[in-house]
C-alpha cells in the first residue's frame, strides 16, 4: 500500500496528506484486487496502527456492501477467511482492539452474514462460536457482531429496498429455525458467567437480549431462568439500567393479551416486593429515567390488552386488566411529577392512554356528576317536606332493591347512594337515626334491613361495593337495633366483597371502613372476636421483600387491621389472662419477623435491598404501635393484663438502634414506638430510655436530633422528678450533640441546612423550656457553673441575635420561668449578675432589632414574653435594685442609652407598644413556662 497516502488517516496529520488519503481510498474503492491487500494486512496483522486497520475495515466494507456478487467463489472464500483469522487474533492480542475497530469489524461480519447466511455460510454463528467460546474478547466481538446484525435486519431507520425486506424476513425465519435457540443458549451462559465479573459484556449481553426479543420466540427469554436473572441484574447497581431496557423490550414484545396481563403483572409483583416502587428512596436519576421508561411500557402494554379483551368480549380477563393498570396510577403520578424531565418524559405515553380510557368512561364520570346535583335537589327538598323526601327514597330504594341482579349499576349505586345521602338531608344527633320520630326511625331501619338482607353486597361492581360498605358504617347505630344482621355484615368485609376483594380500591377502603365498624360497635363484637381474629390471620402478616408475595392490602391499610384486631381484643369482655394471650398471638410473629429480617439488613450488601429490609422492619414497628391506640383511660396497658407483651416488644425492637445500616428509617420506627409506650406503659418503660437515648444520640443529624428531643420532652413532662438522674446524666451529652451540629460549616446558599439548623434550635429552646417549666431546673444547675453559664448564654443568644421570633418567645419563657426559680435569695451564685448583665440588655436589645417586626404575630408574641420577662425581674428584685416605670417614655429611652448607644435609634412605634406589653397584668400575656 502507498505508505505516504496513509501517512493521512492520522487524524492530526495536515490537510495535505488527508486528502491525498481520501484520495488513495476513493481509488481502493475502485480497484478490482486492493481489497486483497487489506484483507492480508488484517489477517497477517501487517500494520500496528489504529487508522490503517479501520482504513482496511473500510475497504472490505465496500467491496462486501457494493461489488461482492463481481468476487469469485475463492475469493469470497480468502473473505471469509480473513476475518474468521482476524477473530482467532483477537483471543491472543495482549490488549483489546479500540472500540471503534471492533465496531467497524461487526459491521463487516454483519454486512458478510446477510449477503451469505442463505446460501454459502449456513454455519455463521457456529463457526463464530466455535472460535470465541466464552472468552470475553470474543464475547464483547460475538456480541457486538449480533447487535451489527441485529441493525442490518431490523433496524427501521435504515431504508431496505423490497428486494432487502424479503432478503431479511428470510433471513430471520430461517434463523428461528436453524440457531436463535443456539444463541439464546449463549446469551444465557454469557449472563451467567460475566454478571458478577465483567458489567461490560453483561450489558452487551442484555442489549442483544433486548434487542432480538422483538423478533424472536418471547418463550425463550420470559421464563423463569431468563426473568429471575433479568431481576436479579436489576439489585445490581451497574447492571440495572440495562436490565430495565431489556424487561421493556419483553413486555413490550407483541403476544395473546392474557398471557401479557399475566407476564406484566408476575414483573410488577416481583419488582413491588423489591422496592422498586419506592421512587423517593431512589436518587440515581438515570436508573430512574429507564425505570420510568419500563413503567411506560407495562403500562401501555396492560392497555393495549385491555382494549383487546374489551375488543374481544371477554369482560372477566379485561376487568382484570383495569385494576392492573389502576394499580399502576399511583407509580405513574410519582415518576410524572419527578423534577427530571427525563423520568417525567419516559412515562407520557402511559398517562396519555390512560386519560383515554377515562375519557371512554366519561358516562360514569357524568353520573358522578349527576350525584352531585342529586344531593342538592335531596337537600332542598328536605326543607320543603323531610316526609315526601323519606318517602320517596324508600320507593326508589325498596323497587331497585328487588330486583337488583338485572338492574345497572349506576341505578343500584343511586339507591343505595339516596339511603347514605338521607342521613345528611335529614340529620339528627350523634347519628341517632333509629330512635326518636318513630315513623322516621322504621323507614330507615326497614331499609337498612333490606340493604343488609337483599345481597347487594355481592353485585359485581366496585361502586356499589363501596357505597354497600359506607352506607352500613354511616348507620352503624342500626346494628345496635337489630344485631342480628352483624355476622352477615361482617362476613361481607371479611370475603371477596371487602377485605379481599379483586380491586385494591375496594379493599384499601374497606380496610378503613371495617376499622370503623368495629370500633363502634366494639360492645357487640364479643361473640366474634376470635373468628375475626383468625379470619383476618393472613391480613396480617408481614411480607419480606423477599419472598415474593404481593399482600392483599398495603402496609398502610395494614395499620387499619392491626388497630381493628387491637380493639378487639382491649375492648372484649375476657379476662386479663385471655386478653394478654391474644395480644400476644398478635404481636408474637412481628417480634419473630423483625428478628430475623434485623439479622438479614446487617448481612445485606446490597444498598436497595438494605432499604426493602428497613422499610419492613419499620412497618413491623408501625403495627405493633398502631395495636396499641385500643387502650385507653378505661382499658389500660395494664388492667388489660398486656404489659409484658409491649415490654417484649420493646426488648425487640430496640436492638434496631445499633444497627449502623438504614439508621434514619430504623430509628425514626423505633421513636415512635417509644412515644405510644410512655404513654402505655407509664414507668414500666422507663428502664429502657437510657440505652435507646444513648444509642439515638450518636452518629446523628440535625434532623435524628429533632426528632428526638420531643422524645426527652415528652419523658420530662410526664415522669418529673423521676427522670431527674437520667436528665442529668443526659443533659450534656445531648447538649454536646447539638451545639456539634450547630457548629459544622454549610454553604453560604444552602437553604435546607440553614432550615434543619433554625428547626434544631427550636428543638433545643422547646427542650431547656421543658426542663425548666417542670420543675427541673436542678438538672441544669447540676451541670457545673461554667456549663450552666454557656447554656444560659445560649438563650440569651437566642433571644436576641436569632431573627426567629418562635425562638425568641421560647427563648424569654426560660428566662422568665429562671428568673421566677433563681433570682431570689437562694439562687445559684453570680445569677443575680447574670440577670442585669445580660437578661435586662436582652429584653431591650430583642425588640429594638431591625428584624424584629411587629406586624408578625409570633412577633408581638415574642414581645409579650420579653415584657412577662421584665415584669418577672421588677417582681423578683426589690424596688431599690429594679424599677421599670410603666408610662414614662423618657425612662424607657433612658435605658435604652443604657444598654447602648445603638438603641438611640429605635422608632416611635416600638416604644409604645412595647410598654402596652409591659404593662399588662398576668391575665394578659402568653401562659408562663410553668403553665405550659
Amino acid at each position: 500500500m502507498d505508505e505516504q497516502a496513509l501517512l493521512g488517516l492520522n487524524p492530526n496529520a495536515d490537510s495535505d496528506f488527508r486528502q491525498r488519503a481520501l484520495a488513495y481510498f476513493e481509488q481502493l474503492k475502485i480497484s478490482p484486487d486492493a481489497w486483497q491487500v487489506c484483507a492480508e494486512a488484517l489477517a497477517q496483522r501487517t500494520y500496528s496502527d489504529d487508522h490503517i486497520k479501520f482504513f482496511c475495515f473500510q475497504v472490505l466494507e465496500h467491496q462486501v456492501k457494493y461489488k461482492y456478487s463481481e468476487l469469485t467463489t475463492v475469493q469470497q472464500q480468502l473473505i471469509r477467511e480473513t476475518l474468521i483469522s482476524w477473530l482467532q487474533a483477537q483471543m491472543l492480542n495482549p490488549q483489546p482492539e479500540k472500540t471503534f475497530i471492533r465496531n467497524k469489524a461487526a459491521q463487516v461480519f454483519a454486512l458478510l452474514f446477510v449477503t451469505e447466511y442463505l446460501t454459502k455460510w449456513p454455519k455463521f454463528f457456529f463457526d463464530i462460536l466455535s472460535v470465541v467460546d466464552l472468552n470475553p474478547r470474543g464475547v464483547d466481538l460475538y456480541l457486538r457482531i449480533l447487535m451489527a446484525i441485529d441493525s442490518e435486519l431490523v433496524d427501521r431507520d435504515v431504508v431496505h429496498t423490497s428486494e432487502e425486506a424479503r432478503r431479511n424476513t428470510l433471513i430471520k425465519d430461517t434463523m428461528r429455525e436453524q440457531c436463535i435457540p443456539n444463541l439464546v443458549e449463549s446469551w444465557y451462559q454469557i449472563l451467567q458467567n460475566y454478571q458478577y465479573t465483567n458489567s461490560e459484556v453483561t450489558c452487551q449481553c442484555l442489549e442483544v437480549v433486548g434487542a432480538y426479543v422483538s423478533w424472536i420466540d418471547l418463550s425463550l427469554i420470559a421464563n423463569d431462568r431468563f426473568i429471575n436473572m433479568l431481576l436479579g441484574h436489576m439489585s445490581i447497581e451497574v447492571l440495572r439500567e440495562e436490565a430495565c431496557d431489556c424487561l421493556f423490550e419483553i413486555v413490550n414484545k407483541g403476544m395473546d393479551p392474557v398471557d401479557k396481563m399475566k407476564l406484566v403483572e408476575s414483573l410488577c409483583r416481583v419488582l413491588q416486593s423489591a422496592g422498586f416502587f419506592s421512587i423517593d428512596q431512589e436518587e440515581d436519576v438515570d436508573f430512574l429515567a429507564r425505570f420510568s421508561k419500563l413503567v411506560n411500557g407495562m403500562g401501555q402494554s396492560l392497555i393495549v390488552s385491555w382494549t383487546k379483551l374489551i375488543k374481544n368480549g371477554d369482560i372477566k380477563n379485561a376487568q382484570e386488566a383495569l385494576q392492573a393498570i389502576e394499580t399502576k396510577v399511583a407509580l405513574m403520578l410519582q415518576l410524572l411529577v419527578h423534577e427530571d424531565d427525563d423520568i417525567s418524559s419516559n412515562i407520557i405515553g402511559f398517562c396519555y392512554d390512560y386519560l383515554h380510557i377515562l375519557k371512554q368512561g366519561e358516562d360514569e364520570a357524568m353520573f358522578v356528576e349527576y350525584r352531585k346535583q342529586l344531593k342538592l335537589l335531596l337537600d332542598r327538598l328536605a326543607q320543603v317536606s323531610p316526609e315526601l323526601l323519606l318517602a320517596s327514597v324508600r320507593r326508589v330504594f325498596s323497587s331497585t332493591l328487588q330486583n337488583w341482579q338485572t338492574t345497572r349499576f349506576m341505578e343500584v349505586e343511586v339507591a343505595i347512594r339516596l339511603l347514605y345521602m338521607l342521613a345528611e338531608a335529614l340529620p339528627v344527633s350523634h347519628g341517632a337515626h333509629f330512635s326518636g320520630d318513630v315513623s322516621k326511625a322504621s323507614a330507615l331501619q326497614d331499609m337498612m334491613r333490606t340493604l343488609v338482607t337483599s345481597g347487594v353486597s355481592s353485585y359485581q361492581h366496585t361502586s356499589v361495593t363501596l357505597e354497600f360498605f359506607e352506607t352500613v358504617v354511616r348507620y352503624e347505630k342500626f346494628f345496635t337495633v337489630e344485631p342480628q344482621h352483624i355476622p352477615c355484615v361482617l362476613m361481607a368485609f371479611l370475603d371477596h366483597r371487602g377485605l379481599r376483594h379483586s380491586s385494591a380500591k375496594v379493599r384499601s377502603r374497606t380496610a378503613y371502613l371495617f376499622s370503623r365498624f368495629v370500633k363502634s360497635l366494639n360492645k357487640q363484637m364479643n361473640p366474634f372476636i376470635e373468628d375475626i381474629l383468625n379470619r383476618i390471620q393472613d391480613l396480617l402478616e408481614l411480607s419480606p421483600p423477599e419472598n415474593g408475595y404481593q399482600s392483599l392490602l398495603s402496609s398502610d391499610d395494614q395499620l387499619f387491621i392491626y388497630e381493628t384486631a387491637g380493639v378487639l381484643i382491649v375492648n372484649s369482655e375476657y379476662p386479663a389472662e385471655r386478653k394478654q394471650a391474644l395480644m400476644r398471638n398478635l404481636l408474637t410473629p412481628l417480634m419473630e419477623k423483625f428478628k430475623i429480617l434485623l439479622e438479614k439488613l446487617m448481612l445485606a450488601q446490597d444498598e436497595e435491598r438494605q432499604a426493602s429490609l428497613a422499610d419492613c422492619l419499620n412497618h413491623a414497628v408501625g403495627f405493633a404501635s398502631r395495636t396499641s391506640k385500643a387502650f385507653s383511660n378505661k382499658q389500660t396497658v395494664k388492667q388489660c393484663g398486656c404489659s409484658e407483651v409491649y415490654l417484649d416488644c420493646l426488648q425487640t425492637f430496640l436492638p434496631a438502634l445499633s444497627c449502623p445500616l438504614q439508621k434514619d428509617i430504623l430509628r425514626s420506627g423505633v421513636r415512635t414506638f417509644l412515644h405510644r409506650m410512655i404513654i402505655c406503659l407509664e414507668e414500666e418503660v422507663l428502664p429502657f430510655i437510657p440505652s435507646a437515648s444513648e444509642h439515638m444520640l450518636k452518629d446523628c443529624e440535625a434532623k435524628d436530633l429533632q426528632e428526638f428531643i420531643p422524645l426527652i420532652n415528652q419523658i420530662t413532662a410526664k415522669f418529673k422528678i423521676q427522670v431527674s438522674p437520667f436528665l442529668q446524666q443526659m443533659f450534656m451529652p445531648l447538649l454536646h450533640a447539638i451545639f456539634e451540629v450547630l457548629l459544622r460549616p454549610a454553604e453560604e446558599n444552602d437553604q435546607s441546612a440553614a432550615l434543619e439548623k433554625q428547626m434544631l434550635r427550636r428543638s433545643y429552646f422547646a427542650f431547656l423550656q421543658t426542663v425548666t417549666g417542670s420543675g427541673m431546673s436542678e438538672v441544669i444547675a447540676n451541670q457545673g457553673a461554667e456549663n450552666v453559664e454557656r447554656v444560659l448564654v445560649t438563650v440569651i443568644q437566642g433571644a436576641v441575635e436569632y431573627p426567629d421570633p418562635i425562638a425568641q418567645k421560647t427563648c424569654f419563657i426560660i428566662l422568665s420561668k429562671l428568673v421566677e426559680l433563681w433570682g431570689g435569695k437562694d439562687g445559684p451564685v453570680g445569677f443575680a449578675d447574670f440577670v442585669y448583665k445580660h437578661i435586662v440588655p436582652a429584653c431591650f436589645l430583642a425588640p429594638l432589632k431591625q428584624t424584629f417586626d411587629l406586624a408578625d404575630a409570633q412577633t408581638v408574641l415574642a414581645l409579650s414574653e420579653c415584657a412577662v420577662t421584665l415584669k418577672t425581674i421588677h417582681l423578683k428584685r426589690t424596688l431599690k435594685q429594679m424599677y421599670i416605670h410603666r408610662a414614662d417614655q423618657e425612662e424607657l429611652a433612658l435605658w435604652a442609652k443604657l444598654c447602648g448607644p445603638r438603641m438611640c435609634s429605635v422608632s416611635s412605634t416600638r416604644i409604645p407598644a412595647f410598654l402596652a406589653s409591659s404593662s399588662r397584668d398576668n391575665s394578659g400575656v402568653l401562659p408562663s413556662a410553668s403553665a405550659a
